[in-house]
């Protein structure tokens, strides 16, 4: 059940005078998660004070909370630094099979587009890139529809985003990891953009490997994040033979007595020196605080603070997607004509409203520590420029 949140700007640290509606591009940090890095910064002065269960305690905290979030068991998560360390860790053990096809979608994020060309290059599979009409925002339902009617027999895996980084299209996941499993293909998902502020289930989405690096809307920090592993990966080969993947890591005084035997599940998929005693706290922290508020409440949250801002796009010139395809949290928007980008840009700055450009849109991300005043900032340069 969907509970009301106000908003919770008193637990950031953003200076009262500016407007952040950039969450895409990097989280504020909470000041819990901070006191949690300092803490880590502090504990490291001594190297007494750190045991070695401390090498393992912490990644099994943030394996429990990050597979609460996306409906996963703990034995299936890794802690992964960055998306594209869990991407290839996630393709490069992809059975290779007589199918001929791989599938991504247009202007996917360059971490997975270069992996996949690789793998494909290396394997000899046709690489697929789904697009969409040029030029329109309402190009959700066709971009859907489109990946949908591709994925066949002939179909080795499909490499998408959860929604669009560029401007928050929102894509049927559940819809298409059904027909990647009727097709026997692997689903491969970069959740960088929505893990954290939008539910997903990898379950009900049938998906293989979801990818989440933590700095964005799960409100950790940077070099940092994990990623979830299906059973159909639990024999694979990692990039990396770290000594902490293996089953007689906690036997500091035996390491020495080599083994070939990998920890179970998605274990050997996590990154060396994943214990990180700085970072790993962090993101145990931002995790704890994102399931006591409900990944729920977070995006309805979002969606009552965009209401004002959707509004005046409707009846303005700009463009938005339509509201089936749109992600509550994150939105593309098209500029009319009469609007220069750059100059809009100069006056969202002078007004403190900080956003980004991606592609041709203006990419607005709120998030739990986001007002209705950030929202009427932004609407207020929008209207002043429409007007010219």
């Amino acid at each position: 059940m969907i509970q009301k949140m106000n908003h919770q700007k008193h637990l950031f640290q953003l200076p009262e005078d500016i407007h952040y509606l950039n969450c895409a591009y990097m989280s504020p940090l909470l000041r819990s998660v901070e006191d949690a890095g300092i803490k880590g910064l502090i504990k490291k002065r001594n190297p007494v004070d750190i045991a070695p269960k401390d090498f393992f305690e912490t990644a099994e905290s943030v394996k429990k909370k990050a597979a609460t979030l996306i409906n996963a068991h703990t034995n299936n998560i890794a802690i992964i630094p960055s998306a594209s360390y869990g991407l290839s860790n996630a393709i490069n053990n992809v059975p290779i099979t007589t199918k001929t096809e791989v599938i991504i979608i247009k202007d996917e994020f360059p971490s997975a587009y270069n992996t996949i060309k690789k793998w494909c290059q290396k394997y000899y599979k046709t690489l697929r890139v789904i697009e969409y009409t040029p030029h329109t925002m309402k190009k959700g339902n066709e971009w859907n529809t489109r990946i949908l009617e591709n994925i066949n027999v002939q179909t080795a895996l499909v490499v998408m985003s959860s929604v669009h980084w560029a401007d928050g299209t929102k894509f049927s996941l559940e819809d298409i990891g059904a027909k990647c499993k009727s097709c026997d293909a692997f689903f491969i998902v970069d959740g960088t953009q929505s893990v954290g502020i939008s539910p997903i289930d990898v379950r009900k989405a049938n998906i293989d490997a979801l990818i989440c690096p933590a700095y964005k809307w799960l409100f950790g920090p940077y070099s940092i994040g994990f990623a979830f592993y299906s059973h159909a990966f639990n024999q694979g080969t990692p990039i990396e033979e770290s000594w902490l993947n293996r089953t007689n890591a906690a036997y500091f005084s035996k390491l020495t007595q080599y083994t070939d035997e990998y920890k179970s599940g998605a274990a050997r998929y996590s990154v060396g020196e994943y214990s990180n005693f700085i970072l790993l706290p962090m993101l145990d922290e931002a995790l704890k605080q994102i399931i006591e508020w409900g990944v729920e409440n977070m995006e309805a949250y979002c969606n009552t603070l965009f209401q004002p801002l959707l509004t005046f796009l409707e009846k303005s010139n700009f463009s938005i997607e339509e509201p089936a395809f749109r992600s509550k949290h994150l939105i593309g928007i098209s500029l009319p004509p009469n609007v220069d980008m750059q100059n809009l840009m100069k006056q969202l700055e002078t007004h403190k409203v900080y956003t980004s450009i991606r592609g041709n849109s203006l990419r607005i991300s709120g998030n739990v520590y986001n007002t209705e005043e950030d929202i009427f900032a932004l609407v207020k340069v929008l209207k002043e420029l429409e007007s010219l």
